[in-house]
């Protein structure tokens, strides 16, 4: 038997709206999924410290503030750091310019999704890249 896959959905910075995450949450549980949301105001390093003690498998980011290309690169550094960027998927979401997904995808936050995305199309990528068995 097979554990859950466990997916960190977290909030970075001073974003304070998180009624998309929490709808993305919903469909990842109902999909099967073990989810753990930290809530908004979080610093990077909360998160990492967060995806590092609950030993998960994803780390989805949610930024509407515009802030995503100074918060992003800090949580990969940190993930590189904690020698987690190699068995952790990590994807994004959110208010995110095409002009910025080259290199998001560049530090390794492969699944970016943009408004209005269906949710089965997330717990699909996910399934699909996961960097560890489970």
């Amino acid at each position: 038997m097979t554990r859950k896959i466990r997916i960190l959905l977290a909030k970075p910075g001073l974003d304070g709206h998180d009624r998309g995450v929490k709808v993305v949450a919903r469909a990842l549980r109902d999909a099967g999924m073990e989810v753990i949301y930290t809530g908004l105001h979080k610093s990077s390093e909360q998160i990492v410290e967060a995806a590092l003690q609950e030993d998960v498998d994803v780390i989805g980011l949610s930024s509407l503030s515009g802030a995503h290309m100074a918060l992003f690169p800090r949580i990969m550094e940190l993930l590189e750091k904690n020698k987690m960027i190699d068995d952790t998927l990590v994807i994004a979401g959110g208010i995110i310019p095409d002009i910025d997904i080259p290199e998001l995808k560049k530090i390794g936050i492969t699944g970016l999704f943009g408004p209005g995305t269906d949710t089965d199309e997330i717990a699909d990528y996910i399934n699909s890249n996961l960097k560890r068995p489970l």
